[in-house]
């Protein structure tokens, strides 16, 4: 079963595939260095067979869901652990 995003939607490299595949009208094969692992892209468009159209920062790419996954916008925000100790390293001053 394919994992379903939403376009639009921030996503994350979590294995890197064998190859990449362009998502140009005429696809070409791409060796897996052009995208990094833990590498964020967005969601542009849902192609059959669980393939996806990620954008990343060298191109847009077809992407299947195997090796993706949702990036929450929880890694973005610090934990509440995190938030003291800065506030309290800011009153100490």
């Amino acid at each position: 079963m394919s994992k379903e995003f939403a376009i639009g939607e921030k996503v994350r490299v979590v294995v890197l595939p064998p190859y990449v595949k362009t998502a140009d009208p005429m696809p070409m094969l791409r060796p897996p260095e052009v995208i990094q692992l833990g590498e964020e892209g967005v969601v542009i468009d849902r192609r059959p067979g669980g393939y996806w159209v990620v954008r990343f920062a060298k191109g847009a790419f077809l992407i299947d869901s195997q090796y993706i996954e949702a990036a929450t916008a929880s890694d973005d925000v610090p934990s509440s652990q995190h938030v003291e100790l800065r506030e309290q390293n800011q009153s100490g001053d």
